[in-house]
């Protein structure tokens, strides 16, 4: 990297912004502010004061592709862009972006993009958005370090507008100001936003847990939270992915006993560790280990080996000596000196640790002597991949250690006593889920509600909902364009509803291809019809069907022919009925039936 490029020196830096004096008055007044007893909501009452509308292009029903639009007297300031992962029936599809209709309607309102952390769902999808639009991006550190690494794998690198903002600083985005409060996370760098707008403030709970001791780092900012509270908070949009699950969140502390316990427990095996490539805190605490038992590390996986890369540069992961060694040395140790850390906690079919349970891996082959350990929870929708990748890896011989029980993993999002915490600090006016499938939604609705708040000052919405409020309302507003926006290699959205339903209609029943050539000046068959199967029938174990297929092609086509039908569709959709009816008749199936006519 050149030293005489400013704007990533700047990128690097991570120089906190200068705060006023009466900003830094108000930080030596908040170590106070905890325990002072928290008010009721009490605004200041102010003639005319705007509104501020709130969309919701993701993250609402669903688990991932997390991004939402605040807009206050004509400004708008987009809060994450994420994708998620394809469900089971999106054949073929890459992954899953939101739609940026609405953003490009408005386009010219948008003052920037603000950014709560690394994870994919939170900025996968920016790529995609800054391929139409060059929008300014803020964020911590890590976050900005992370999203520029992926810039550069799309050719957007050079062009992007990165801002680095740290934990306490704040933005000015047009008439709304973004404030990042310090949380709590399964990444570094992770953080609440604070909309501090004209019409009141508007919180952003971000991906968050309680941790009193975090591995890394302080915990959550809470005093900043009891201040919000305390100057008055309009709307408080909280997270909910954990909303079902009763009490707190364990520590990453409990993580670390596990994997020592788990160390010592490998003796003369090889180790090898499945992990979320961003999980920073969780990668240094296996280099950790690792130190402790003397071995050698390595990494596995391109997002796992992009993500260290980015995560050392930035001082986020430290490796003492030579312990870190290249994928392609391992032979050179005995297996009790080897800790491999790879992706695919998830059973992603592409990813390092499934090749290596189906020996498609091209450095690593497993086996009897391979201690391997899931350091991740499913996603929901994922238990199958995960429970298929086990089995492969158990019938090959490995040991591995993927049940709960053994706490490798502890989730990085606030079970309910927590999330009462932050709700009650805040006790805002609005309370509105997000970060969820309705039930999760729903539950985190509840637990507002029997933290004393009105029913109707609640709101649960869906992709494209978008609410207006104010200190005197909250009403919903006609929903906005949203949806999903399918990725198929280099296409972006040309897969859309009908590709995938004729996609899943082949893998169900197959495709029949008739090919038939025709005289150009009277219609009559010269050749054919040839009758092709693909994923329908075996050709030569269904010869007798096949056979009355051609017979019943060949008749409608003379047909045609006699009655001087020259218009192709007309010709095609006959075919494709007689065919269709036929093959129901004789096999209960219902084949693609793809007609390809010539004239000769």
């Amino acid at each position: 990297m050149k030293a005489d490029n400013k704007r990533t020196k700047n990128y690097y830096s991570g120089k906190p912004n200068r705060r006023s004096v009466s900003e830094k008055k108000l930080s030596n007044n908040n170590k106070n502010v905890q325990r002072r007893k928290v008010q009721k909501y009490k605004p200041r009452v102010v003639e005319n004061k705007p509104s501020v509308k709130i969309a919701f292009l993701g993250g609402l029903n669903e688990i991932g592709k997390n991004i939402t639009l605040f807009e206050c007297e004509g400004d708008i300031v987009i809060l994450d862009c994420g994708m998620a992962f394809p469900d089971g029936d999106m054949l073929g599809v890459d992954l899953v972006i939101p739609d940026f209709s609405y953003i490009e309607q408005n386009i010219d309102r948008v003052k920037g993009v603000v950014l709560t952390h690394g994870h994919e769902d939170h900025i996968g999808g920016i790529p995609y958005l800054l391929s139409k639009f060059n929008i300014p991006i803020y964020g911590t550190p890590l976050t900005i370090g992370l999203l520029g690494n992926k810039l550069k794998e799309h050719n957007l690198y050079n062009s992007a507008k990165l801002n680095v903002v740290n934990a306490g600083g704040k933005v000015k985005l047009g008439c709304i100001e973004a404030e990042f409060i310090h949380v709590n996370h399964s990444i570094p760098d992770a953080v609440s936003i604070a909309f501090h707008t004209p019409g009141g403030i508007v919180l952003h709970s971000g991906d968050f847990k309680i941790d009193c001791t975090p591995f890394v780092g302080d915990m959550i900012d809470l005093p900043s939270f009891a201040r919000l509270g305390q100057e008055g908070v309009l709307a408080f949009l909280c997270e909910s992915t954990n909303a079902e699950r009763p009490g707190y969140t364990a520590t990453e502390q409990k993580v670390s006993q596990s994997l020592d316990s788990l160390f010592s427990e490998a003796k003369k095996d090889r180790i090898i560790i499945a992990t979320f490539a961003s999980n920073v805190n969780r990668v240094q605490q296996i280099i950790d280990c690792a130190e402790k038992y003397g071995r050698k590390v390595a990494f596995s996986g391109r997002s796992m080996v992009n993500y260290m890369n980015v995560a050392k540069e930035l001082g986020y992961l430290t490796a003492p000596g030579n312990i870190i060694i290249d994928i392609d040395m391992l032979d050179r140790y005995t297996p009790d000196q080897i800790v491999l850390i790879t992706t695919g906690s998830q059973g992603e079919p592409m990813s390092a640790l499934s090749r290596m349970a189906y020996s498609d891996h091209r450095k690593v082959m497993v086996g009897e002597g391979d201690f391997i350990i899931i350091s991740a929870n499913p996603i929901p929708g994922n238990e199958k991949t995960v429970g298929n990748v086990v089995d492969e890896l158990l019938k090959r011989g490995c040991k591995v250690i993927y049940e709960s029980m053994y706490d490798v993993h502890v989730s990085g999002h606030a079970c309910q006593e927590e999330l009462k915490i932050l709700q009650k600090l805040v006790n805002a006016k609005y309370f509105i889920p997000v970060h969820g499938e309705q039930k999760h939604l729903r539950k985190n609705a509840e637990l507002a509600q029997s933290l004393g708040w009105d029913r109707k000052n609640i709101f649960i919405g869906d992709i494209g909902s978008q609410i207006e409020v104010n200190e005197k309302y909250m009403k919903e507003l006609p929903p906005v364009p949203s949806g999903k926006v399918f990725v198929d290699g280099l296409g972006v959205g040309d897969v859309g509803s009908i590709v995938l339903r004729d996609r899943k209609h082949l893998g169900q029943d197959g495709l029949i291809i008739i090919v038939a050539s025709l005289d150009v000046y009277d219609g009559h068959v010269i050749s054919g019809p040839d009758i092709v199967s693909r994923g329908f029938v075996y050709v030569r174990e269904s010869e007798e069907l096949l056979d009355e297929v051609r017979e019943k092609c060949l008749n409608i086509l003379e047909e045609c022919a006699e009655q001087n039908v020259h218009e192709w569709g007309i010709i095609k959709n006959r075919i494709k009925d007689d065919v269709a009816k036929l093959i129901a008749q004789k096999t209960r199936r219902s084949p693609m039936i793809l007609p390809i006519l010539q004239e000769v």
